[in-house]
């Protein structure tokens, strides 16, 4: 009997050692105890064979699961950490595109512009010229003179979830334009606003129709009172006390410009005259 012990003493040494060897070892073992339940139970069993073969089969199914996690614990532990951390290192290395992808659902979802609109992004200008899941591509224009600069902008999506976006296409047609023209304080130009109203009325004339509806197309679809179509003028005084003149014009966006220039000038005109009067 002792004989037999210690032959079968390194033999069980064995296979407790050798993982693989003992997961092979119980699989074969439980599927021999299985059969023999089984045929045991077809034997004797008359009634609920079919219920009586399930519960074993499941039981089997239950203990050879915890069985082979016990034995093979420590690997699934260290496999586990070891997916965890690739899986945080992939989700580091490519978070930008996936801020990106993020950022493109964002666009497509909430619609906040389409292809064309004119958007602010950041402190970026442009027309809308495309989208994809990386980047949003904009033709870049120079708000304050309402006119394409010739270069083309690349955003990354992620910017779009961090950054604010104002769709300004109402101003491909119409603009609220504002200039203010300073000089010092030798001449009021109250005194020559009346002027200045007649010749603005006058520069706005032909699109006041066109102006009105638009202004009130806005309005309409903003559902808020925007200033306009009427022009206005305004009397400020700067930091170092010299006066300005604010001009508020709504017109078509091309016109802005045009405007502005012909307006500074009937100003210029206007002030150089009643600084001789005062003289």
């Amino acid at each position: 009997m002792l004989e037999t012990l210690s032959f079968a003493t390194p033999l069980i040494h064995a296979l407790t050692a050798n993982k693989t060897v003992l997961t092979i070892s119980l699989i074969l073992l439980v599927m021999l105890s299985k059969f023999f339940l089984v045929k045991l139970i077809n034997k004797k069993g008359k009634q609920n064979k079919r219920l009586k073969i399930n519960m074993v089969n499941n039981a089997v199914s239950v203990f050879m699961l915890i069985a082979i996690f016990n034995i093979w614990s420590v690997e699934f532990q260290k496999f586990a950490i070891s997916i965890a951390a690739f899986v945080v290192a992939i989700v580091i290395a490519t978070r930008e595109f996936i801020q990106c992808f993020i950022g493109f659902l964002y666009i497509i979802s909430s619609r906040p512009f389409r292809i064309g609109d004119w958007i602010q992004v950041g402190d970026y200008y442009g027309e809308v010229h495309s989208t994809d899941w990386a980047k949003l591509t904009l033709l870049e224009v120079n708000i304050d003179a309402y006119e394409y600069t010739g270069k083309t902008l690349y955003l990354p999506n992620s910017q779009l979830i961090t950054s604010s976006i104002k769709n300004l296409n109402f101003l491909k047609r119409y603009a609220m334009h504002h200039f203010t023209i300073t000089r010092d304080g030798s001449v009021n130009p109250f005194v020559f606003f009346d002027e200045l109203y007649v010749k603005a009325y006058e520069y706005c004339a032909d699109f006041k129709d066109v102006a009105i509806r638009y202004n009130q197309l806005i309005e309409s679809r903003l559902d808020v009172n925007i200033a306009g179509p009427d022009p206005h003028i305004q009397k400020a005084t700067s930091e170092m006390g010299d006066t300005q003149v604010l001009f508020t014009i709504f017109c078509p966006t091309e016109r802005a410009m045009e405007i502005e220039q012909s307006l500074t000038a009937d100003f210029m005109t206007f002030w150089f005259k009643q600084k001789q009067l005062v003289k």
